[in-house]
């Protein structure tokens, strides 16, 4: 009985997952990676795919949503090891050109 209400509670967080305001995108990726981890040591099996999108929608759009449509523009599956690294990347390039902007 504990094993459904767990999978349930994880499964919960997983689906309402979303960028805290003033969280930073590296915090919010090893948040995500613990969820993901907590839903594995239930037997909970998320498709790479769907990691990845799951992901991009707990970004908010606006925000994200010209990242988000460039990422998905012409590609017919996503997985989530590029979806994480493209969104580090995106943040580094934000936070450069803020720093440089403000000098």
């Amino acid at each position: 009985m504990k094993n459904i209400e767990s999978r349930l509670q994880l499964k919960k967080r997983l689906y309402h997952f979303q960028l805290k305001r003033g969280l930073s995108i590296d915090e919010h990726i090893n948040n995500y990676i613990k969820l993901l981890t907590s839903l594995v040591n239930v037997n909970v099996t998320i498709e790479k795919e769907d990691k990845a999108l799951i992901l991009l929608n707990s970004l908010p759009d606006e925000e994200y949503e010209t990242f988000i449509l460039t990422l998905i523009n012409g590609k017919q599956t996503h997985n989530y090891s590029d979806v994480s690294a493209a969104l580090v990347n995106y943040e580094r390039r934000k936070d450069k050109q803020s720093s440089s902007n403000s000098i």
